[in-house]
């Protein structure tokens, strides 16, 4: 049985902020090797959103979606604890998390900045490559942009 849970970062207990950190460390830094810090700040600003799924009590995945100061909004820090790579977390969350970008901007751009090795599974969610690869925390990555089908084209 696993749940989804979303709210911003002093919504949620202590515990389980402590347990959110932990995963995002375990995937990023311990097994990923990321050169840099994972707490930015970022989870802190007003206009960020965490969700999580929990699997036995303890969260499984994590996302945040932030929004910019442009208007755009910017989904990032997708982790999945190592034993639940296979039980459809990653899509799950990524889904959760364009749903409330379209709840929260339809009109807007939804930007990641997805590791290289993932392009493929983030454009078969609808994301377009949007510039060359490059460097983020010693880690290979490509910028792409997600546009909601109810996103109007006409100016």
């Amino acid at each position: 049985m696993s749940d989804l849970h979303s709210a911003h970062l002093r919504d949620i207990d202590p515990t389980t902020v402590y347990l959110l950190a932990k995963l995002r460390q375990d995937v990023f830094t311990m097994e990923q090797g990321a050169t840099d810090p994972d707490l930015d700040g970022r989870d802190l600003e007003d206009g960020t959103t965490i969700l999580w799924i929990e699997a036995g009590g303890v969260p499984a995945a994590h996302i945040r979606v932030l929004t910019e100061a442009d208007g755009t909004l910017r989904i990032g820090r997708l982790a999945v604890a190592a034993a639940h790579r296979r039980d459809g977390f990653g899509g799950r969350i990524m889904r959760a998390a364009l749903d409330l970008t379209e709840r929260l901007a339809p009109e807007a751009e939804v930007h990641i900045d997805a590791q290289a090795y993932l392009e493929k599974w983030y454009q078969g969610m609808g994301y377009e490559t949007v510039g060359p690869m490059f460097l983020e925390a010693g880690i290979e990555h490509v910028p792409m942009v997600f546009r909601h089908p109810s996103r109007s084209t006409i100016s």
